[in-house]
């Protein structure tokens, strides 16, 4: 097996709960050349893993806006300069490890003899030479990924997920804390936002929770997001909390290398969060509509799910907007699994 592709173009959190293949591979193909295709801008968070040998960008944000300028010509023109980009890494096996038909699409474009597809659906199965089921462990971290490589007869071994950071991004972002007086591991990263409502705790308890991690565990909390959560980040840190906001102020490699020297973090189901766990910083997972990994295969990493009835309810919430899956989980159990993250140790 000499050329291979990985296909998970999306989302933060996916990218690194699939980031352990590219080692596994490795070790099953010494001599591979490992390529990952993903969308523009999240490639950072696997370029500098010594197992990939390329990043390769997927074009679809481009060819969405084509199609809704209905610029078909200037469309096919840019799938057909993807698919001879593609071609001529004349990959040997495709991996589509996100089993939409958009995903299926891009592999197929690669022209890989062997095409391998993880639950496809959305008729994305048409278009590869072979299917794997989901499976695994469902609340094992990385659990359908890890079923994936030993269904391919990978050593799929501990498979903890885990990112690489690169050094001019590390000391920029160290740059950015010692401006605002903050050291390695002497803040928490708080990570309130997603792309979903129902995925977020609320705010208030943020900011009932930012006081008591300031006071009792030592620790500035740091709030990280992207451009679109300032005002949602500025309402949380409000005067009174003790919260940094720097929600906008990083890219994505910044971002990454905040969360990878601070001493906890503290998030809802979003990349952040599981950065921390990659890390292996001290970390509380907050879920609500989504159904958690419990054993996150870190000891100092503690997750909080209600377990009510009607979670995960996903992307169909049955309860009006009260999300009391969320709203029943107190700054005070938040703080009591950080105290036990901490205990387990920093790096462990």
């Amino acid at each position: 097996m000499n050329r291979i592709l990985i296909v998970r173009t999306s989302a933060i959190g996916d990218i690194v709960f699939a980031s352990p293949f590219p080692a596994v591979l490795r070790k099953a193909y010494p001599d591979a050349h490992i390529a990952w295709l993903t969308e523009p801008g999240l490639g950072a968070l696997v370029a500098d893993d010594p197992d990939v040998d390329a990043v390769l960008p997927w074009p679809k944000a481009e060819w969405a806006k084509l199609w809704r300028e209905r610029r078909f010509v200037a469309l096919w023109r840019s799938v057909r300069e993807f698919r001879r980009m593609m071609h001529a890494e004349r990959f040997d096996l495709a991996l589509d490890m996100q089993g939409l038909l958009k995903s299926g699409i891009a592999t197929w474009l690669s022209g890989a003899k062997r095409r391998v597809g993880l639950g496809s659906r959305e008729g994305s199965r048409f278009l590869m030479t072979e299917v794997v089921p989901k499976g695994g462990i469902i609340e094992r971290i990385s659990s359908e990924y890890r079923f994936l490589a030993e269904q391919l007869g990978l050593p799929a071994g501990d498979f903890v997920p885990f990112l690489h950071v690169n050094p001019a991004a590390e000391e920029r972002a160290l740059a950015l804390l010692a401006e605002h007086g903050l050291a390695p591991g002497r803040y928490a990263v708080f990570a309130p936002f997603t792309t979903r409502p129902q995925k977020h705790w609320f705010e208030d308890a943020w900011q009932a929770l930012g006081p008591k991690v300031a006071a009792e565990l030592g620790l500035t909390p740091v709030i990280l997001g992207g451009p679109g959560d300032r005002e949602a980040a500025a309402r949380i840190a409000a005067p009174g909390t003790g919260i940094l906001n720097l929600a906008g102020a990083t890219r994505l490699p910044e971002a990454t290398a905040v969360v990878k020297h601070a001493g906890l973090v503290i998030g809802v189901d979003t990349g952040l969060t599981h950065m921390g766990i990659a890390f292996a910083r001290p970390t509380v997972s907050i879920f609500g509509s989504t159904r958690p990994y419990l054993d996150t295969g870190r000891p100092n990493a503690r997750v909080i799910w209600l377990g009510l009835t009607c979670s995960p309810c996903k992307r169909s919430p049955t309860c009006n907007g009260a999300f009391t899956c969320l709203r029943d989980i107190s700054a005070e159990r938040a703080l009591a699994e950080a105290r036990l993250a901490l205990a387990a140790g920093a790096g462990a």
